[in-house]
């Protein structure tokens, strides 16, 4: 068992889940070390006691120099973007950037690595039911380039686990929370929602959880995970109206009532990703969004919660912390 004064790297921690990792293996008694870009924003580390290892996913020298002295690693960083430009970039981004993570790890001898994967790498039971870490999906069963990436690169550390690298995989729902600093894709929703800028929505709905429990989750895991195994580290099951409802309550707005079809939708989404593609601004609808509504993206943290004492609050105290974060900021005007 990993010992509390342990010297931990965390890749992404400039990032949105990756400064909630961070902060809670710092409450946890680890001694932090983080990587990150010389150009990366560092306002998410902001007064928290962390060595700074300057350097880049793509770099290997400076991963195994960051790497020097850690006896853990909790790698959460990733290409979080459902659209580009070049879609293969994800994907080459995320496949390259764990190729030399898992080989950086290998050779520093590790005690145990967490991985942070996505629910992204899951399918979903025909009855409907929540899915599971039983439904590994293969590239080609994934919807849109981001998804793609996380299989592929999921996949990849199947194989270094299974070749005697000590890792285990997480696998986060859909977090929201305070310090979203981009924000993510998510995030963008509920600022477009508390700014009144979303009039409908579809039917659809996902999994809900706060940043701190998917942080808790990774340490959880670094603790008491099984070798090769993976955990989904979700929240509450909801649908896009209720959030959306749940939005328009906290802010004191009138929720959207109507309910669009997706199929007229695709249309439209084309076009805004040929503006997107003009602009180079990451469009608000895209044709894989569409078809990724067409599920209820709804997960179960059962295994989570019974091997490793995962325990997420309510997702609307995940809403509120976030409004508020992003109120404060001056996101919402």
């Amino acid at each position: 068992m990993p010992e509390g004064r342990d010297l931990v790297l965390v890749t992404g921690a400039t990032g949105f889940v990756g400064a909630a990792v961070a902060r809670a293996a710092l409450a946890d008694g680890f001694r932090v070390r983080v990587l990150a870009r010389p150009t990366s924003p560092r306002r998410n580390l902001e007064g928290l006691e962390v060595e700074v290892a300057l350097g880049d996913l793509s770099d290997a020298g400076s991963l195994t120099a960051a790497l020097a002295g850690c006896r853990h690693l909790l790698h959460v960083a990733a290409d979080y973007r459902l659209w580009a430009r070049d879609p293969e970039e994800i994907v080459r981004n995320n496949r390259t950037g764990t190729e030399t993570v898992l080989a950086a790890a290998q050779a520093a001898g590790l005690e145990r690595m967490v991985y942070t994967s996505s629910v992204a790498t899951l399918g979903f039971h025909a009855d409907g039911r929540p899915s599971d870490e039983t439904l590994p999906l293969g590239p080609d069963e994934a919807i849109g380039a981001y998804k793609r990436s996380k299989v592929i690169a999921e996949r990849l550390v199947d194989q270094a686990a299974s070749a005697g690298l000590p890792v285990v995989i997480v696998n986060p729902s859909t977090p929201i929370g305070p310090r979203d600093i981009k924000p993510t894709p998510t995030g963008r929703i509920i600022v477009e929602a508390a700014t009144g800028k979303i009039p409908a929505f579809v039917d659809t709905g996902l999994n809900l959880v706060h940043v701190d429990d998917v942080a808790a989750g990774h340490l959880l895991a670094l603790k008491r995970g099984r070798i090769g195994e993976r955990y989904i580290l979700g929240g509450e099951d909801v649908s896009l109206r209720r959030m959306l409802t749940d939005i328009a309550a906290l802010v004191g707005r009138k929720p959207p009532t109507l309910n669009l079809p997706r199929g007229p939708l695709y249309p439209l989404a084309a076009i805004t990703e040929a503006i997107g593609q003009f602009t180079g601004k990451e469009p608000m609808l895209t044709r894989d969004a569409l078809k990724m509504a067409s599920h209820r993206m709804f997960f179960s943290s059962a295994k989570a919660r019974q091997e490793l004492g995962y325990a997420p609050r309510p997702y609307r105290q995940g809403l509120e912390d976030a409004l508020a974060w992003f109120r404060a900021e001056g996101y919402l005007g």
